[in-house]
């Protein structure tokens, strides 16, 4: 029995009352069609009616009453046939009633702001990008780093890096250079967003041991650079999310000082300093630092004080930065997972969801983005992110699907059919609105670099890109993976952008170029639903589809040519006619169609009447 539920209109229309909801089932015979929900926490069963035909589907409808007690709002459907069940859930069909986490979930009130789901985002470590004013950057010996044991380094653009040295070598690229980046990055490239690292005053170059929360580090370019950048990207209608690293700061912020670079008592000089319940210390005066980290101090968010600084108060940091002139979009959050009160992460929920009221209250429109390594469904329920750096969801299954390797860099060839499974669990147990506002990702300044996972395989990198652009999410590149940069574990990943551009990958460029100027095209890439078509060797294949349009997208990982026959007839909508992006015509048969997929490469096919 196939089922299918399109998580978008006109197959879910939100209304006052509740959530008009459409079924498609491939026959209606002698079926009983249920939706399930569960409002006060109750189960209930509400009748589906048989409406009509959508395509070669059955179409039957209920109207979903809104949980007044409960966000999201849960539901599921139950289909009898013949004494048998079909259950159909967020994350596809089950013999028997799903579990809770499993549903399918809508929020009535906190939904992720509109724009996100248009763009194409371009994370910038800022240091290694571009460099536009020679004059501000760092000079050997210039100052000494952290406890004052390490003298920082100037390293010519280019240089290798040295992975004795990941916080202390600098290039010299700034915000200026980001500026003056624009061009290409909107006109030539096709980018619509900036996602910048850490960019206030910190010793380091990853600056993700914040100093000064006020100001933007003089080697950057200050705050006047990042006002001049925000104003011309606002010109150019584009956006801008900064880091927020406020789970910890740096040992040599004047509210810790603990070398006494300041004229501030710090938390670690005094048991009296005004700081010291901001950050957690034991009975014997011990701190915790991140992770381990002594250079990284936990804030403890039980101190008034500290909310009030970070985000509760008038001038707080995360308030500042989202007004005039600099108008951030809204913010990635550093290990958001972790923050919290004392030690850990104590009442960490509620502290997310101040942050998302904070940001709201200045922007109704603000983005609230988190950065989680492993699965972060709790946070993306919708009442605390609106999405999250999607490394479980999208990057981890990629990884393991076309570089054979894991997270943590172990061995893992991951089969077809788990690939899909993955993609289907993940995605199914979040509000769909929130999975389409899903930073999607294949590395990042963390991580190797995709380009050298798969060994410099254009053909294995162009099906990465290919996923990124397609899957259901906003598709993140981080700077210079369009042009073939490698790098392996941080901090070779952090290698500087080569402008040489007898040096770039130009197939590779080419195929980013292509896909950002598909997905602009296709509001399906956008904003459409998700179905799977077929999951079975080294071939997978997914439609995308509004009311309106369609693309499918069939991949090969394999070496060898593969011919593949796509169910049509399973899509809400039909196409008299199929093509590939440049126009050729695709044969086809009635409910069906077949392709060739050559070794390790993709086939798009895009729906015309």
């Amino acid at each position: 029995m196939f089922l299918l539920h399109p998580q978008v209109e006109p197959w879910l229309v939100r209304g006052e009352e509740g959530v008009k909801l459409t079924l498609l089932t491939e026959r209606s015979e002698g079926l009983t069609v249920m939706l399930r929900c569960e409002p006060d926490n109750e189960a209930r069963f509400i009748d589906m009616t048989h409406t009509g035909r959508e395509a070669e589907l059955h179409r039957f409808e209920a109207t979903l009453p809104w949980d007044s007690g409960n966000d999201p709002t849960v539901y599921c459907f139950k289909v009898i046939e013949e004494g048998k069940q079909y259950w159909l859930a967020g994350d596809g069909q089950h013999h028997r009633v799903p579990h809770r986490d499993q549903m399918f979930r809508i929020n009535r009130v906190d939904t992720p702001p509109t724009w996100v789901r248009d763009q194409v985002f371009y994370q910038i470590f800022p240091d290694r990008f571009c460099q536009g004013d020679p004059s501000l950057a760092v000079q050997t010996g210039e100052y000494t780093y952290g406890s004052g044991r390490m003298k920082v380094v100037a390293k010519r653009w280019g240089e290798p890096v040295n992975p004795e040295l990941p916080a202390t070598e600098f290039y010299g690229g700034d915000l200026i250079g980001v500026r003056r980046s624009l061009d290409y990055l909107q006109n030539e490239l096709g980018v619509t967003a900036l996602y910048l690292n850490p960019i206030f005053v910190s010793g380091s170059n990853h600056k993700y041991d914040t100093e000064d929360y006020y100001n933007v580090d003089p080697h950057l370019g200050g705050n006047e650079s990042l006002a001049a950048l925000s104003a011309e990207m606002k010109c150019r209608g584009m956006r801008l999310i900064l880091d927020a690293v406020v789970n910890h700061t740096g040992t040599n912020h004047p509210w810790f000082n603990l070398h006494g670079r300041h004229d501030s008592i710090g938390a670690t000089q005094s048991a009296k300093s005004p700081w010291r319940d901001w950050y957690y210390f034991d009975e014997a005066g011990y701190y915790y630092g991140w992770n381990g980290h002594k250079s990284l101090p936990v804030l403890d968010f039980s101190s008034r004080g500290l909310r009030d600084a970070i985000y509760a108060g008038p001038n707080a940091v995360l308030r500042h930065w989202m007004r005039a002139p600099y108008s951030i979009d809204g913010w990635r959050f550093d290990v958001i997972h972790m923050l919290g009160e004392g030690p850990g992460s104590n009442n960490n929920a509620h502290y997310v969801r101040e942050f998302r009221k904070a940001l709201r209250e200045e922007n109704p429109q603000a983005y609230v983005m988190g950065e989680h390594f492993n699965e972060a469904t709790r946070w993306l329920q919708g009442d605390q992110e609106d999405g999250a750096m999607n490394y479980y969801g999208f990057a981890h299954p990629v990884r393991e699907w076309l570089a054979g390797t894991d997270i943590a860099y172990h061995a893992a060839r991951l089969d077809t059919v788990e690939f899909g499974a993955w993609l289907d669990s993940a995605r199914g147990r979040i509000p769909y609105d929130n999975q389409l506002t899903q930073l999607n990702l294949l590395d990042s300044h963390d991580t190797a670099r995709f380009f050298t996972l798969v060994g410099t395989d254009t053909e294995a990198m162009k099906l990465a890109v290919s996923l990124l652009f397609a899957y259901p999410g906003v598709p993140c590149i981080y700077y210079g993976d369009e042009i073939g940069l490698e790098g392996g574990q941080d901090p070779d990943c952090r290698r500087c952008f080569d402008w040489d551009r007898n040096h770039w990958n130009r197939e590779l460029f080419e195929h980013y170029k292509a896909l950002i100027a598909l997905r602009k095209a296709r509001p399906e890439l956008r904003h459409g639903a998700y179905q799977t078509l077929l999951a079975e060797g080294d071939t997978y294949a997914f439609a995308r589809y509004t009311k309106e349009s369609v693309s499918v997208f069939a991949l090969n990982r394999g070496d060898r040519p593969h011919a593949v026959r796509l169910p049509l007839w399973v899509l809400p909508l039909h196409k008299k006619h199929w093509c590939a992006p440049g126009g050729e015509p695709i044969a086809n048969e009635p409910g069906w169609i077949t392709t060739i997929l050559p070794p390790r490469s993709h086939v798009i096919l895009l729906g015309e009447d």
